[in-house]
């Protein structure tokens, strides 16, 4: 279930893989592997407890596998939560400020969060957190009670659904993609999914209006996001992230789907959090809205407490605090050049420095093992 902890924590000192010095450890390395196996090894008490418990329904963490999720704890809790992306070393890159910072956000079982924002806000960033995607602190984001990167089970069993961006397939190598658009029915992108109830299976068909004839080829954009979503909801899922999915979705389309994930909250306790810039028929779907601002968490309310909600005007509400924030940045930063400057062309504005990656960039395995014809000096700013 433990996900590898990256070279940049495991190695800070910045020495390649096959330059480490193995002899600063002390002792024999394997037997300290061999010690540390036996002490992660469960007990037979323990592993007892965890037979008695899978029997009776419940999983390890409490929870029984066909009830709906404990509302004695929050569905989802986000403690003061600081990321950034990171350069070729794996560490942050130096004077770049963090693309969220203090967010701190907690959900109870059954909620149903609009996550608004501009472009930039974070919005992508942070769900794609919580869907375990990118790799935090474990005590700083918890799904389920469970810190999503670490825990795999709750991606695997289905428990925890993040669906968006678009489908699609690298190509020659990675950073150059086409559309998912392979020569086969749409039928077999959904059989592909193990596990799954055919009772659910046939109704997200026919909310999603499917023809599992569809050659996956031929179809529209708009017809291909209704087969992803097919696909990310087959399993019941107790966490569901939601980046944008209705993009490509007609009025109908749209407003079935809304429907079908409301009755999921409703009847089964799942957790929704939904970001989108689509808000026609979305005033009385959520029961909280949040609000992201340059990776801050600037507004999180129960619905009740949006009035903008209750009469309707809720895109008069996200026009007012996305100008507001526009209007902050144009007062700090002034505004943006519209002209290049020909006299810039080819210049570069950094220096030469030296970082070791951890092998997570392709192309960049020779420098991580520090072969004598490679390199890795890169320039920061």
């Amino acid at each position: 279930r433990r996900m590898p902890v990256p070279v940049a924590v495991t190695n800070p000192n910045g020495v390649g893989v096959l330059g480490a010095q193995l002899h600063s450890m002390g002792g024999d390395l394997w037997s300290k592997f061999a010690k540390k196996a036996e002490e992660t090894q469960p007990d037979s008490s323990q592993q007892a407890a965890t037979q008695n418990g899978t029997q009776n329904g419940v999983h390890g963490n409490g929870q029984h596998s066909e009830d709906q999720p404990s509302t004695s704890q929050p569905s989802i809790c986000i403690d003061n939560l600081t990321f950034a992306y990171p350069g070729l070393d794996g560490r942050p890159v130096p004077g770049v400020p963090p693309l969220i910072s203090g967010l701190s956000l907690s959900l109870p079982a059954g909620s149903r969060c609009l996550l608004l924002g501009a472009n930039g806000a974070g919005k992508t960033s942070l769900l794609k957190i919580l869907g375990g995607k990118h790799m935090v602190a474990e005590e700083s984001v918890h799904v389920l009670g469970r810190p999503p990167f670490h825990d795999t089970q709750l991606t695997i069993t289905g428990d925890l659904s993040y669906v968006g961006g678009t489908w699609q397939r690298d190509i020659a190598f990675a950073g150059y993609s086409v559309p998912l658009a392979g020569d086969f029915p749409a039928q077999r992108m959904i059989d592909a999914v193990p596990g799954v109830d055919p009772a659910r299976k046939e109704r997200l068909i026919k909310v999603l209006d499917i023809d599992p004839a569809w050659r996956m080829h031929q179809v529209s954009d708009g017809q291909r996001r209704r087969v992803q979503i097919c696909v990310g909801l087959l399993k019941p899922f107790k966490v569901l992230l939601l980046d944008e999915i209705t993009v490509d979705l007609d009025v109908l389309g749209r407003a079935e789907l809304m429907k079908f994930l409301q009755e999921e909250c409703e009847t089964r306790g799942a957790t929704i959090i939904y970001a989108t810039h689509i808000f026609d028929g979305l005033e009385f779907w959520p029961t909280h809205l949040a609000y992201m601002a340059r990776g801050q968490l600037r507004m999180m309310k129960e619905a009740k407490d949006v009035p903008e909600l209750s009469s309707g005007r809720l895109l008069d509400l996200v026009y007012r605090l996305l100008l507001e924030e526009k209007e902050a940045i144009l007062k700090e930063r002034g505004p943006r050049p519209t002209d290049w400057d020909p006299a810039r062309e080819g210049v570069v504005d950094a220096s030469f420095s030296y970082a070791f990656n951890n092998g997570w960039v392709p192309g960049t395995l020779s420098s991580s093992l520090q072969l004598k014809a490679s390199t890795n000096a890169v320039m920061r700013n």
